[in-house]
């Protein structure tokens, strides 16, 4: 049996001849009575009995027409499944970020984006840099968000899609640095500093910069993620160049009760982020539709603090 046939079946079994189902079906009636001979074909015995131009449905039939209906709301259940699955509106999704933009705007990116949660398996974490790498490369999440892997890897099981923008210098408000706008490196020699842990590459890189410009570098406290480092900034225990989206999260919290500036750098030191995607699962429609959206939202975040936000790579 097949779609065609059961429509084909249905509709004489509710019409009075051959002509009237094949107008509500807006077929021929030519095709409506093979349809008919091809059910009957491969059922294997006759489900009318045709007298004249009617056809006299055997007891057979009726047991069929009852159990065809279920057969086509299924069938239409699955068709607007399907749709919505392809609409990027349904199914699974798991996903991570980590945690500076876990705490707030990956959270709310998502939630804006998904338009119905009864008809989402939705997954969202936070995780470490490294993990969400792990993550990946293990095939085991959509997409994660996180810094950029530190070094190419051969054979690193996902694709990495890089997106760059501009550094911040956070400053206490009741500074005298608060007043400049960019500020240089220079005007930051000797200053206490916050910073990252020694192995990250932002970390590494502000060291650099500073060596460059001949400034000393002195750090005072040492985090994990930037958040923390912006109390210490507010009470004027110590200074920090942070990444954009720790800036644009703070914007959003507030949590240092507007007693922090933040400056742009005149020297150009950027920050990486990363999307990654394992290489072995394909991503799903729903999946594809976040995390291009995901890209839309960070560019203009970035955008709206004037980070320059760029597109730097997309690499196997």
């Amino acid at each position: 049996m097949n779609i065609s046939q059961i429509s084909a079946f249905r509709a004489v079994m509710t019409s009075s001849s051959i002509s009237e189902a094949a107008r509500k079906l807006g077929r021929t009636q030519p095709a409506v009575s093979l349809a008919i001979r091809s059910l009957e074909d491969s059922l294997g015995f006759a489900l009318f009995e045709r007298r004249g131009r009617q056809l006299v449905p055997v007891p057979e039939a009726h047991y069929l027409h009852a159990e065809s209906q279920e057969i086509l709301d299924r069938l239409s259940s699955v068709t607007r499944t399907m749709r919505s699955l392809a609409g990027g509106n349904t199914g699974d999704l798991n996903i991570t970020a980590m945690p500076g933009p876990a705490a707030l705007l990956f959270p709310r990116f998502v939630a804006s984006v998904i338009d119905d949660l009864e008809k989402v398996n939705l997954s969202i974490t936070s995780r470490s840099s490294q993990q969400i790498e792990e993550l990946a490369r293990s095939q085991s999440i959509d997409f994660g968000f996180c810094d950029a892997p530190v070094r190419k890897r051969e054979n690193a099981q996902f694709e990495s899609e890089i997106i760059s923008a501009d550094c911040f210098v956070a400053v206490p408000f009741s500074h005298d640095t608060a007043k400049l706008d960019p500020t240089r490196i220079e005007n930051l020699d000797g200053m206490p500093m916050g910073g990252l842990q020694p192995g990250h590459m932002h970390q590494k890189r502000t060291l650099a910069l500073f060596a460059e410009k001949d400034a000393a570098y002195r750090k005072v406290i040492e985090s994990q993620t930037f958040m923390p480092l912006l109390q210490f900034v507010r009470k004027g225990g110590c200074f920090a160049l942070v990444d954009p989206l720790s800036v644009v999260n703070e914007m959003e919290l507030r949590s240092s009760r507007g007693e922090v500036a933040f400056h742009r750098l005149d020297c150009g030191l950027r920050y990486d982020y990363a999307i990654l995607s394992p290489i072995h699962r394909p991503l799903s429609q729903i999946a594809r539709k976040v995390k291009s959206q995901w890209c839309e939202s960070l560019f203009q975040l970035l955008d709206e603090i004037g980070a320059s936000p760029r597109w730097e790579s997309k690499t196997p």
